[in-house]
């Protein structure tokens, strides 16, 4: 078995993306905004039949840091609470928790979005979205990669549509999905014994989608929307594949 890392775990694809790599027994690495989101996450992994034994890791003074999660199987979960609109402090942030030495992947889920016209999209909307949905998913990728490169490991970016066409409205989000794609190109160049993966979702029955809907003056119906699992289904088949191939680009769509 493997150990993953999955930004935004606590969201739709994130989550969904941890409950299948959680019963392929793989470690997790799960981060978020929310701690409290990240330990009802944690508990919700580790019930049922293989549930799981939570140990607290306390930092260098003591007080309570990352928790640990082991199974009978010795597959563990490790929530990690990191802000990624301050992409300047995640190397900081990881090095006072218990990284491993070899990362067999890391899927890049977290985004964020604020819809609006380019006359109406001042820096702080464009730095908030590009900060989140594409510096942070560069510098998180630099500093894993010893870790990346010890396993040969796999790097999943969780792009959108919107990353090969920008619609009216969307200029922010995106030009960042954009980056994004352009990241995921020049790291798969430069890393070649590395796999590189660029996920395009359609719209996905989210709470981002909540939110896009609600921008838009729409209605929310889940049901129009692809569902989260079907979206990790397909990480996950870019995750498994034979190492004789790789799985550069998937796009998947609504039917």
């Amino acid at each position: 078995m493997g150990t993953y890392m999955i930004t935004g775990a606590t969201g739709g694809i994130g989550k969904a993306v941890a409950e299948l790599l959680r019963d392929r027994g793989h470690d997790l690495i799960l981060t978020g905004r929310s701690p409290e989101r990240l330990g009802t996450l944690t508990k919700a992994l580790g019930s049922g039949a293989h549930a799981h034994t939570q140990v607290i890791i306390r930092d260098r003074d003591g007080a309570p840091g990352a928790v640990r999660t082991s199974t009978p199987e010795r597959a563990t979960i490790q929530t990690i609470a990191l802000d990624l609109g301050e992409p300047r402090r995640l190397e900081a942030a990881l090095a006072e928790t218990s990284m491993p030495d070899r990362l067999d992947g890391v899927i890049h889920s977290a985004g964020v979005v604020d819809l609006g016209p380019v006359a109406e999209q001042d820096a702080d909307h464009w730095i908030d979205q590009l900060m989140v949905n594409l510096v942070s998913a560069a510098e998180l990728t630099r500093i894993l990669l010893p870790a990346l490169r010890a396993a040969k490991g796999h790097v999943v970016f969780v792009n959108s549509t919107a990353g090969l066409q920008a619609n009216p409205n969307w200029s922010a989000y995106a030009a960042s999905k954009f980056g994004l794609r352009a990241l995921a190109d020049s790291l798969r160049a430069e890393e070649t014994a590395l796999q590189v993966t660029t996920v395009y979702p359609g719209r996905t029955a989210t709470g981002m989608q909540q939110k896009v809907r609600a921008q838009e003056g729409q209605p929310y119906n889940a049901s129009d929307f692809a569902d989260p699992t079907s979206v990790a289904r397909g990480v996950l088949a870019a995750v498994e594949m034979p190492r004789d191939a790789v799985v550069s680009d998937i796009t998947i769509r609504p039917s």
